[in-house]
């Protein structure tokens, strides 16, 4: 085959496949004109003409003015390096607190280009919160144009902060303890989409806790709920990591908010790993949630509102406190309330007082003899019988 049949034939397929009928059965049948076309032009090294036949094929579309055929095609070419949807967040970690406001930054943008968007498509932005489970995620915000949406416990928290035509900032107002965790910003215009993940993490104390039952009585679901009734949260492997760099030493196993079960040991021993064993957080790895029993790891944050002693002329029983707290306009202070005040606070206090799971506890910011000499802590005398007329009691007034 000379030169000139050569290029006769490459213009028929071009022509050919340029009119091709829409679907892919029809598609089928050109293979094969696309296969001895392709060798043809590989053979004269007309590779670009090959790239054009191709792109015509996906950028055809019904032509208006043929007649004669039931499915026309014309084709439009569109650049190979168009600009490309990228979505930014400018800080990946954000610190923030119960009971503040904060703002999870994310923008979007065209490459190589300063707009926002094509105009062609409505920009559509989704707010997730990741999971521990990676296929799972929480739906937080929706928006597209004028439609606004929040979901669960963020209903009436969350708005965009729109400073911008390309801010898809999240704000959340009023951070919750649950709130803390990473969060996924997706932008979405036409076929285009980006994502951008941000990290919002809460100051506050991690606790370990275990029920008057005993160590080791709680499954994971049991586990979830003493924290909750401790005005704290189960803790995350990241939180509980945060909490033994900064000197958390706890030998007992505990929940943490993945399934998993752990402790924080700073000072190895032999019954704590092995004295002869590096410092870190021990793993005992994923257990069954509902038959597997440890202790737990809480976490909280910021309250607001009043945590004191009270003073009171006698010592009480746990239902005298109870008494003695509500006669003050207060209730009977929570464990997380008392490790929040210690650590957050700087609370400090030598007389050893009931809460209300009836432990009988006190925090030390400042060691000293009888009063925790070797460390700041809050001290845990136990579980005595409600009966005893031998404790003070912790309060807590909340702020409307």
């Amino acid at each position: 085959m000379n030169e000139k049949s050569i290029r006769a034939t490459a213009v028929v397929a071009y022509t050919t496949v340029t009119y091709i009928v829409p679907g892919f059965k029809h598609f089928i049948v050109y293979l094969g004109i696309f296969s001895s076309v392709k060798k043809i032009l590989l053979t004269i090294k007309m590779k670009s003409l090959l790239f054009l036949v191709l792109i015509s094929v996906c950028w055809a579309e019904p032509h208006s003015n043929n007649s004669s055929l039931g499915h026309e095609r014309i084709v439009h070419i569109q650049a190979e390096n168009g600009p490309r949807l990228l979505v930014v967040a400018e800080q990946a970690k954000i610190f923030s607190h119960r009971g503040g406001n904060v703002t999870l930054p994310c923008k979007f943008y065209h490459e190589h280009t300063s707009t926002a968007g094509s105009g062609t498509h409505k920009i559509r932005i989704k707010w997730t919160k990741l999971t521990s489970d990676y296929l799972k995620e929480v739906d937080v915000f929706v928006a597209m144009g004028h439609h606004r949406k929040s979901y669960g416990n963020y209903q009436g928290r969350v708005l965009l902060r729109e400073s911008s035509e390309n801010d898809a900032s999240l704000i959340i107002t009023n951070i919750i303890l649950e709130d803390y965790g990473r969060y996924k910003c997706e932008v979405i215009e036409g076929l285009e989409d980006d994502t951008a993940v941000v990290a919002l993490n809460l100051e506050g104390v991690v606790f370990p806790y275990s029920p008057r039952l005993g160590r080791y009585n709680l499954n994971f679901h049991e586990a979830q709920l003493a924290c909750l009734d401790q005005d704290s949260v189960i803790a995350s492997f990241d939180q509980l990591y945060d909490a033994w760099r900064s000197g958390l030493d706890w030998c007992n196993a505990g929940w943490l908010s993945d399934g998993s079960v752990q402790y924080p040991i700073t000072k190895p021993r032999e019954p704590c790993g092995g004295k002869n064993t590096v410092p870190g957080v021990r793993n005992y790895g994923l257990w069954d949630k509902d038959k597997s029993r440890y202790d737990v790891f809480c976490f909280t944050s910021n309250f607001n509102g009043r945590f004191y002693y009270l003073i009171h002329p006698t010592k009480l029983t746990y239902d005298e406190a109870l008494q003695a707290c509500l006669k003050d306009g207060a209730q009977i202070a929570k464990v997380g309330q008392i490790f929040a005040a210690w650590k957050l606070l700087g609370y400090d206090r030598c007389d050893a007082g009931w809460l209300a799971d009836g432990s009988v506890r006190y925090p030390i910011s400042r060691p000293r003899k009888r009063c925790s000499p070797n460390e700041a802590a809050v001290r845990f005398v136990g579980f005595p019988d409600k009966k005893h007329k031998l404790y003070g009691v912790y309060c807590f007034k909340a702020y409307n």
